[in-house]
């Protein structure tokens, strides 16, 4: 029996992969870890190595295909052997698994009526837990136990049978931007409706000459689900505020003539906000913590993500307790996963864990900016550029260097005045950088 050969799980919350190429040809002799594949996570590009030796038969699968992780793409073993497609062929709208009898998520779905005895019905052990596992509000359900007043487990699955058929990706679209999925023509296997159909469904493409497509897939594809489902889920609030970045600037100067040539790199005000933002985070911890169903969680560990534009897109790194680091450290660690981030090269858990974020757009001349939330956290730093502005001091007219923060907090968790309080301190120790001893 020849050896299978699936996609191997990268990462805790890895559910898909794009296959970036083949690295050897149908039917070539390979030993065991070679690469003979690389594919590309919302993270990453991964070689993929052999799991045994002998001859390789390649599936049906190509560059651009989307593949849920642990499918099967090759086989290894005789020289004879063949590879056999097993069922349908896997597309990313299939990736994970799909809820019973395709459910259709209750919130994209118009109410269906009750009945007049709505009040009055009774839910079967056995029909409740089945609607549990699918999702299913009971009170939806035509009841037909026990003259009409019970819903029965025939019943929800009745009721199962009759909702549209749709992948997971859609499902979870559809509920985000409310789209009626009995309204929606799913263009997938057998019918099934898929995150294009949905797409189609909010807005109908314009008539216009198109320059080029850029697939909506990858790294582009996750920013887009993400920051969608953060600006829908959110109740976003900006605080913006201008801080005198005179001292910072001078002390950022001092700095790096003393340790750049020891440390390797010059420490930057990245380095430098990151160290404030982590030292105020342990003074007010309701701003590192995140939303759960039914509780706020105030987190342990002081995670920052940076966010990065790479050729890739846009990328967030993360540097673990940085409340516990020094800047030394922390710079060292932060320019390691950005080369990493740049080379498409970041490990599984580079961009994952992060508690806040910031997000710097100040080396391309923006002053002010409002970035989305990078779910689950509770907030994100907008930091715009340092300038040089005359402004009253006392009787006197000066020129600062003042920089514009805009700190976005979701206010179902934190707060405007506890919010306020966490960046009117990010704003002492910049204009007060020494302070930062005292901490």
């Amino acid at each position: 029996m020849p050896e299978e050969f699936f996609i191997p799980q990268l990462g805790q919350t890895v559910e898909e992969v794009t296959l970036v190429g083949w690295l050897v040809k149908d039917g070539e002799k390979i030993s065991q870890g070679q690469a003979v594949m690389e594919v590309e996570t919302d993270k990453a590009v991964f070689p993929v190595e052999a799991n045994a030796k002998g001859y390789i038969h390649l599936g049906p699968y190509k560059e651009g295909d989307v593949l849920p992780v642990l499918t099967v793409v090759a086989v290894i073993g005789k020289q004879e052997d063949k590879f056999e497609v097993k069922g349908d062929t896997p597309t990313v709208e299939e990736a994970g698994p799909a809820p019973a009898a395709n459910v259709t998520a209750e919130p994209a779905l118009a109410s269906a009526p009750k009945s007049e005895s709505a009040e009055s019905v009774f839910v079967s052990p056995r029909a409740r837990k089945l609607a549990a596992e699918t999702s299913v509000d009971v009170s939806r359900v035509t009841p037909t136990g026990y003259e009409g007043i019970r819903v029965t487990e025939r019943d929800v699955r009745s009721y199962l049978s009759q909702q549209p058929k749709v992948t997971p990706v859609a499902q979870r679209m559809a509920a985000d931007v409310g789209v009626d999925l009995r309204d929606v023509t799913g263009s997938g296997p057998g019918g099934r409706i898929v995150k294009q159909d949905v797409a189609r469904a909010v807005q109908p493409l314009p008539i216009a000459d198109v320059l080029e497509r850029v697939p909506l897939k990858g790294v582009r594809g996750i920013i887009a689900e993400r920051m969608a489902a953060s600006v829908h889920t959110t109740a976003r609030v900006t605080l913006v505020m201008e801080v005198d970045a005179t001292e910072l600037v001078a002390a950022r100067t001092r700095l790096k003539d003393r340790v750049e040539q020891t440390w390797g790199f010059a420490p930057g005000y990245n380095d430098l906000l990151a160290k404030i933002c982590a030292t105020s985070l342990r003074k007010f911890p309701y701003m590192n913590a995140r939303l759960a169903p039914d509780a706020v969680e105030l987190l342990s560990h002081v995670n920052i993500g940076l966010a990065v534009d790479t050729e890739r897109g846009l990328m967030v790194p993360v540097v673990q307790d940085v409340d516990k680091k020094n800047l030394h450290q922390f710079g060292t660690e932060f320019r390691e996963l950005v080369e990493r981030a740049r080379k498409g090269r970041s490990l599984p858990d580079d961009l994952s864990g992060g508690t806040f974020t910031i997000t710097n757009l100040g080396i391309y001349d923006v002053d002010a900016f409002t970035p989305v939330i990078n779910l689950p956290e509770a907030a994100i730093l907008g930091v715009g550029r340092i300038a040089p502005k005359v402004v009253p001091r006392g009787t006197e007219i000066v020129v600062r260097q003042l920089w514009t923060l805009s700190l976005v907090f979701d206010h179902r968790l934190v707060d405007g005045a506890p919010a306020a309080r966490f960046l009117q301190h990010i704003k002492q120790l910049i204009e007060e950088p020494y302070l930062l001893l005292a901490e």
